[in-house]
């Protein structure tokens, strides 16, 4: 009984994710992001040159005006450990400079993270999130650095060096920056682990692995996931880019919190029309503790800074029923909800999607959730309270046109007398009347309705 209690204060386990909250004092075992992971990631508005001091500004804005309606993780995405990639000429070098440290592990830029130097690594940036009740996250790559290799640095743990582990020609299409590791070789795991231990002696929450699921690198997915279990903290795995070979769920649901199931999706309609269709192939793989990700909303003010060629600072190009649209989608198919865009920035209307109460209990606190139909360019989503007497109906309009229709509660799984709908987005009330009501939805638009 002994043993078996020490077990289970250490154990994390990311088939399943599980994690003990015995030092907390509890003793039930949870499940790491058992709801979708709400948060906000840096990528869509800084790209690869967000500053620690802008980091912080994100998180203050966060804590005063997200917190209470469940936002909590801030993501520090790309290229942080590099002085300046801010231009499509410098992400197109195949040997950017990074810096590291003596064991081949990436390190921050003290250019843009001040705090980190002497050994400190992200942990100042990690504990001013904390101290604001927040979570944080960061990005990486798969594999280790160019450098690494060069210099054959050596393995923590091991007689082992990169270049003993390195997979030279398995390097990342659209980065040079990093060179896959061979799982088969004696020290691969120990690199993985290393890795780990690092981010996890910072206190790090979440991270984003970046091109280990499209292509698919099943042996480096396992290879983090066990880093993860033997790292002795809690960590939201997330897997990226996409399209997630959706061939294969199994495999995902037993290694990852989130994984992408698409390319990186920015703010156009067609993108958008795009999302829906891979939606509807991925909602029945969704699975407490292991979410389908849709990826990032580009919401309120993206591409301050953005390596992208032609890109340009700007609000979101998304009308505002295509943002009804997107945030209807992304809460009842109870994907992850990442804010893309600069937070302080945000206008009213923007502010005023990311915190409706109602919106956001789809997303977190529903079940049986799925697509009931999708004809004459209407999907019809339907979902159910977990602890209120309530049902969830969204319409969802791909058509250029404004569409109405007459709907009958008789087609929703559970079938019953209900009385009143509540439009989740305005508020409105209205009575149902013999199991029927209209709907009218605007074109590229989106219906959201409570059922009791």
């Amino acid at each position: 009984m002994i043993k078996r209690m020490k077990w289970l204060a250490i154990f994390v386990c990311s088939g399943g994710m599980f994690f003990s909250s015995v030092a907390q004092g509890n003793d039930a075992v949870g499940i790491l992001a058992s709801t979708p992971p709400m948060g906000w990631n840096s990528y869509n508005c800084f790209g690869g040159n967000v500053t620690e001091a802008e980091m912080k500004q994100n998180t203050d804005y966060m804590a005063e005006h997200l917190k209470q309606y469940g936002w909590e993780y801030v993501v520090l995405d790309f290229l942080w450990y590099c002085d300046d990639q801010n231009s499509p000429e410098k992400f197109a070098n195949r040997r950017p400079v990074q810096h590291m440290d003596e064991y081949g592990r990436v390190i921050p830029s003290e250019v843009l993270h001040p705090s980190s130097p002497n050994g400190n690594g992200l942990k100042p940036l990690a504990d001013y999130v904390h101290a604001k009740g927040l979570k944080f996250g960061i990005h990486i790559m798969r594999g280790m650095p160019w450098q690494a290799v060069v210099e054959n640095t050596p393995i923590k743990g091991t007689d082992k060096r990169a270049q003993d582990v390195c997979n030279l020609p398995d390097t990342c299409k659209w980065y040079g920056g990093f060179v896959g590791v061979d799982m088969s070789k004696p020290g691969a795991q120990e690199y993985y682990n290393s890795l780990f231990e690092l981010y996890a002696s910072w206190g790090i929450d979440f991270i984003k692995v970046d091109d280990l699921s499209y292509p698919y690198h099943a042996d480096e997915i396992e290879a983090v996931a066990e880093a993860i279990r033997r790292c002795g903290r809690p960590i939201v795995l997330s897997l990226s880019p996409g399209p997630a070979f959706i061939g294969n769920p199994k495999h995902l649901q037993e290694h990852a919190n989130m994984w992408r199931i698409s390319a990186d999706f920015w703010d156009s309609w067609e993108q958008l029309a795009e999302q829906l269709q891979l939606c509807r192939m991925w909602w029945k793989h969704t699975k407490e503790g292991h979410w389908p990700d849709a990826d990032m909303l580009p919401l309120g003010h993206l591409q301050l800074r953005h390596e992208a060629a032609g890109s340009k600072p700007h609000y979101s190009y998304f009308t505002r029923d295509e943002q009804y649209f997107m945030m209807t989608l992304w809460s009842i198919f109870r994907s992850p909800l990442m804010i893309g865009g600069n937070l302080p920035d945000n206008d009213e209307f923007t502010l005023s999607l990311l915190t409706n109460k109602d919106v956001i209990r789809v997303n977190q606190c529903t079940r049986n959730n799925q697509e009931l139909s999708f004809e004459g360019g209407i999907s019809i989503w339907y979902a159910e309270d977990k602890k209120r007497d309530e049902v969830y109906v969204a319409f969802l309009n791909t058509n250029e046109e404004a569409t109405s229709l007459s709907f009958s509660t008789s087609s929703l799984p559970q079938s019953k007398e209900y009385v009143t709908s509540k439009n989740l987005w305005t508020g409105e009330q209205s009575a149902v009347k013999k199991g029927r009501f209209q709907v009218n939805i605007p074109p590229h638009g989106a219906v959201l309705l409570g059922l009791k």
